[in-house]
């Protein structure tokens, strides 16, 4: 289902008034009543509201800072783009360009949200990784703008002898986040949709910080993606996730910068409350309940082993979605405050809004 870019910033005008946008309807009692998530419609006082393309229309040339640092001129309004990283793919998919794509990173054929949202971009030419980005592959392209993680500071260089315009991206906060769509929506052209997919995002986390209140943070251990004895710190996003929740970073001493490797006796001194495995973990939730060298702590102890959400794409990476690994998360530290219907509502109304689809399955 495709949607024009008016109709989907009226639709995000009015988000906040969903059941998604509700703090009433967080409650359990609304959860037992409800549904199905409500059809999102915009009275005409919002949509008057609404920035309009025209109110944010950009003027080329254009000189922009990308999250390297680096000033980038882009003479004219790009009309084809490369992106070689999931997390830039999926946010111009949510910007309304996926029609504008002509190269994407390495496996996007492996990724649902892309085939729930833009079943052609898996047909697209790669351009590669992080690790190896093909060069000469885009340059063939001749894309107008390459979108690229700052991972690959080393190769722009390479990438503007070849002729290209390249913006690095790194939104490893929430901050950095809305950081990236300020400057992808800037250069493209799509600010007023750049400014409604925000306010999306800032009005469904206001819902939940609402909803859950004071009541008191139970601590919460992140597992890794390739092992339990994997664990997130405060530098990283899913640190964020923890706290938006409601909860406490049961490694919050870590000083690691990525996945920091911990010990059993770690993780018993620690004894978090809950044991949450991150989207991609490629082990399950039963494997930690039955993990004997984990029956001591109190997360397995009590049951609290659950994995985030996976089935549309891993929700603890800095994806537009990522709001919604915190919902869900909310849901699992404090189902009295926020129901599961709530996640399912607000998964609804993002989903539908932003990439086109409403989901099939919240997992």
């Amino acid at each position: 289902m495709k949607m024009t870019k008016m109709t989907a910033l009226l639709l995000a005008a009015a988000m906040a008034l969903t059941a998604c946008g509700s703090t009433a309807a967080v409650s359990s009692e609304a959860a037992a009543s409800a549904t199905a998530a409500p059809e999102v419609t915009a009275s005409p006082e919002e949509a008057a509201a609404a920035p309009t393309a025209a109110e944010t229309a950009v003027t080329y040339p254009l000189t922009v800072t990308d999250q390297l640092g680096r000033e980038v001129t882009i003479e004219t309004e790009p009309k084809t783009l490369a992106s070689g990283y999931y997390i830039s793919t999926s946010l111009l998919i949510a910007l309304g360009l996926q029609d504008e794509l002509v190269g994407v990173e390495a496996k996007a054929d492996k990724r649902t949200i892309y085939s729930l949202s833009a079943p052609e971009l898996q047909s697209l030419p790669s351009i590669g990784t992080a690790k190896e980005f093909d060069l000469e592959g885009c340059a063939a392209l001749t894309p107008d703008l390459v979108i690229v993680p700052a991972k690959l500071k080393d190769s722009i260089p390479q990438m503007e002898e070849l002729g290209l315009t390249v913006l690095a991206v790194k939104p490893e906060d929430q901050d950095k986040l809305y950081g990236a769509i300020d400057l992808l929506a800037q250069a493209t052209n799509t600010v007023a949709r750049g400014e409604a997919l925000k306010s999306a995002i800032e009005d469904n986390l206001l819902s939940l910080h609402e909803a859950i209140g004071d009541v008191e943070a139970p601590t919460v251990y992140m597992a890794g993606n390739s092992s339990v004895l994997q664990t997130a710190g405060p530098a990283m996003y899913q640190n964020y996730m923890i706290e938006n929740a409601g909860g406490l970073n049961a490694a919050a001493s870590v000083e690691d910068t990525y996945w920091a490797e911990v010990s059993y006796e770690q993780v018993l001194d620690w004894d978090p409350d809950y044991i949450i495995l991150a989207s991609d973990a490629d082990y399950d939730v039963d494997s930690v309940l039955n993990d004997a060298a984990l029956a001591d702590c109190t997360a397995v102890r009590e049951g609290h082993v659950y994995q985030l959400p996976h089935a549309i794409e891993a929700v603890d990476s800095p994806v537009p979605g990522s709001f919604l690994g915190s919902v869900y998360l909310g849901s699992v530290l404090h189902p009295e405050q926020v129901s599961e219907q709530f996640y399912h509502d607000c998964a609804d109304a993002f989903y539908a809004t932003y990439y086109g689809f409403t989901p099939a399955s919240y997992e």
